[in-house]
């Protein structure tokens, strides 16, 4: 079951622009993320504030996407992770067939958003550490930026055949997958009885008996079964209920929602989206001001690892994920 527990009561929206090569691929990929709420396709970061189609060429400008996002669905990290994941961070002024200035790939930030910039800043310096220095993705904040013609809007969508260099079906691979394989002979010896239990068996730990309850030190939290990541500390809160709580997942794709009518009422369970253990629910009682979900997660269903051993542990990349990002 696809998450419908998005509210639509607080929706403070934010926007970054990703220059990914043809801009008619990256608008049909970014508009089937969960938390995007609008996409144009763009110039941007030429030389005039004034251009079109023909003339980006001689104006120097960046086929480019205007994403308009809802930080408390999804983080700008991810959105980030997702533009590196389709596009040849390494390839100057070439994406797939397409050759060019126009074609440069580039993050630009609304001038005097600093947290977005902290963000795009963090996020690319730790893929240009795993690319030995190679990336020529350009940083910089937005200037001139000038809103493709009407044809090109949603170009894909009015001609499906069209030339595309980006795997818009890559939008359904898990960004973050589990560090282990996971099997039943493993999970028993690795696994005390309660988590077992909880994972396995989709029991419940008792209100107020697991330590990260009361928890507030920065990490991530991942599946205890498969080490995918599936929060962040940023995203914890007290609800009061005795649980861990959080108000979303670190990625978009970190669980599976499934109706669940047991014990006599209706609600919503969420699973570890790779592994399939049982964590917990999710309710639509949370805070207002960040989204209106609050996750009910079991403990005994987490491992935490705190920012500081994060790199160590191999979660290096999930850094900006903990920075805020509204």
């Amino acid at each position: 079951m696809q998450n419908t527990y998005e509210q639509d009561a607080f929706k403070k929206t934010k926007k970054i622009y990703l220059a990914a090569g043809c801009f008619w691929g990256a608008q049909a990929y970014f508009k089937l993320v969960r938390g995007v709420v609008d996409t144009r396709v763009a110039y941007a970061n030429g030389i005039s504030d004034n251009t079109d189609y023909y003339r980006i060429k001689q104006t120097d400008h960046a086929e480019t996407l205007m994403i308009e996002y809802n930080p408390h669905v999804v983080h700008l990290a991810e959105l980030l992770d997702r533009f590196y994941s389709i596009i040849d961070a390494t390839s100057l002024n070439k994406q797939g067939n397409d050759r060019g200035r126009q074609y440069r790939v580039g993050i630009y930030w609304e001038p005097g958003d600093t947290q977005t910039e902290k963000i795009v800043r963090l996020s690319h310096e730790l893929l240009n550490e795993e690319l030995n220095g190679r990336s020529v993705i350009e940083l910089n904040p937005l200037e001139n930026l000038v809103y493709a013609e009407d044809y090109h809007q949603d170009y894909l969508d009015k001609n499906p055949q069209g030339y595309c260099h980006i795997n818009i079906a890559q939008v359904n691979d898990l960004l973050y997958p589990g560090k282990q394989q996971v099997n039943e002979a493993h999970l028993k010896e690795t696994l005390d009885e309660l988590s077992y239990q909880v994972t396995q068996d989709d029991a419940t730990e008792r209100p107020f008996s697991h330590p990260y309850n009361d928890l507030d030190e920065e990490g991530v939290y991942v599946d205890i079964v498969s080490g995918q990541p599936l929060f962040s500390s940023l995203d914890k809160f007290d609800a009061g209920c005795g649980w861990p709580s959080f108000t979303k997942t670190i990625t978009t794709d970190a669980l599976n929602y499934l109706e669940d009518d047991s014990l006599n009422m209706k609600r919503i369970e969420v699973r570890g989206s790779d592994s399939n253990s049982h964590q917990g629910h999710v309710f639509t009682d949370g805070p207002h001001s960040k989204g209106g979900l609050r996750y009910c997660i079991n403990g005994a269903a987490l491992r935490f690892v705190p920012k500081s051993a994060m790199t160590e542990a191999g979660y290096s990349r999930l850094l900006p994920y903990l920075l805020e990002n509204v």
